[in-house]
């Protein structure tokens, strides 16, 4: 079994989409919130979560001779991570039905990127 990102994005200075109304958006939280007890009973689901925008994050870099922090984000761009899951799942193709289902409830794209490895870098280098 391997681990997959399944990730979905948000554009900077886009408009918001206009809520939904207070019922379409309780269905939508129902949908979501049985996939992911469906997720979890199938051992599928690892960890999710929802992130606070770009002006958020905190970069840390080596310099010199210290580390140093600046307020993020590490990369200039209209683009970025709003939110994740991490499961497990036996393919590809059982990653990318997950994926398909977890769109559909939040009526974003997602993208689906496998972990190389265990997720232990020690793992990732042999020798």
């Amino acid at each position: 079994m391997s681990q997959y990102l399944l990730s979905t994005y948000a554009v900077e200075g886009e408009p918001p989409p206009e809520p939904p109304p207070p019922e379409a958006m309780q269905a939508m939280m129902e949908r979501i919130i049985g996939l992911e007890a469906e997720m979890d009973a199938s051992g599928t689901f690892v960890f999710g979560g929802h992130l606070h925008g770009p002006d958020a994050a905190t970069v840390m870099r080596m310099g010199d001779t210290e580390v140093i922090l600046t307020d993020g984000p590490f990369v200039e761009s209209k683009e970025h991570i709003a939110g994740f899951y991490i499961i497990n799942a036996d393919d590809l193709d059982a990653a990318l039905a997950w994926a398909g289902r977890v769109s559909a409830c939040v009526g974003r794209p997602i993208e689906v990127q496998p972990f190389a490895g265990t997720g232990r870098v020690v793992d990732q280098f042999p020798g």
